[in-house]
């Protein structure tokens, strides 16, 4: 693992912990206010399950099947600490955004969601951290990737 990439990590959980915390604190489960007019609301939600709340109510197995994911992700940048910068960039943003979730499942029993598009569900930065990881992940194995054929 390199220095950047425990960066990258620090700042996805700080970032997303602090906006979590300040939500809570503000706004009610349930609430809303306008962030940009119609546009995007800033909500309190509290979600109990992953992705589009699938596995509800299943903590204990969210948090084993993203520790899991946690620990594969790291032992694959340290066995390859050499690898293109968007393979280490996709893989630190994955995991800070499933550790960020994490604390939350680990400490509620839920994790604290607010930015409303009315169109979507309501996600966070970790989920965007998890998403944009994702997207880098895929350009890393179609276009970087020397053992990919």
């Amino acid at each position: 693992m390199k220095k950047s990439d425990a960066i990258i990590m620090a700042l996805v959980i700080l970032l997303d912990q602090a906006l979590k915390a300040y939500i809570r604190s503000v706004l009610p489960v349930g609430e809303s206010r306008d962030a940009i007019g119609s546009i995007m609301s800033l909500t309190h939600v509290e979600n109990t399950g992953a992705a589009f709340s699938i596995l509800s109510g299943n903590a204990v197995l969210l948090l084993a099947i993203t520790g899991v994911c946690v620990v594969i992700g790291l032992v694959y940048m340290v066995r390859h600490k050499d690898a293109h910068w968007t393979m280490h960039t996709a893989l630190s943003l994955i995991i800070s955004g499933g550790v960020s979730n994490m604390i939350d499942r680990a400490l509620k029993g839920s994790v604290t969601d607010m930015f409303d598009f009315h169109f979507w569900p309501v996600f966070n930065i970790a989920d965007i951290a998890v998403c944009v990881g994702c997207g880098l992940l895929i350009i890393y194995v179609l276009f970087e990737d020397k053992d990919n054929g």
